[in-house]
């Protein structure tokens, strides 16, 4: 993975899909953070659910039940975690982005949708926030 916070988004109508690719997927991660951009937000953790679902491109390395050769599930989950937790984001916008340069930043990672809710910012609902699809050529 490249240490860089930063990677070149292409609309995913433009991606080119491998050949031979396999889902790899988080559904749930449940993280208490600082995020929003009112003023209790900034002080109060609330908690956030994670969703992300990656396409990995198979034909460049097989898999051959060696996991040095896939994309590790519970290194992105930390690192999200570890991103989410490290500072106040304002927007669930930001974090989806930044969680998408996350996954991307793996070579054989082609396509990776991410969304981001947060459980407790409106009254009467199970969650509101933002779904996004990134993706390189």
């Amino acid at each position: 993975m490249a240490k860089s916070e930063t990677a070149k988004f292409h609309h995913p109508f433009r991606v080119t899909h491998p050949t031979a690719s396999h889902t790899v997927f988080i559904n749930d991660l449940l993280i208490n953070m600082l995020i929003g951009v009112f003023a209790h937000e900034k002080t109060t953790p609330q908690p956030v659910r994670v969703s992300i679902e990656m396409t990995v491109d198979d034909s460049r390395v097989p898999v051959a039940d060696d996991y040095h050769n896939v994309v590790c599930y519970q290194t992105i989950a930390s690192a999200v975690v570890d991103l989410a937790t490290r500072e106040h984001v304002n927007l669930v916008e930001t974090l989806a982005e930044k969680v998408a340069v996350i996954c991307l930043n793996y070579e054989r990672v082609s396509l990776v949708k991410v969304k981001i809710e947060k459980l407790k910012a409106i009254e009467n609902t199970t969650s509101v926030g933002v779904e996004i699809i990134r993706g390189k050529q």
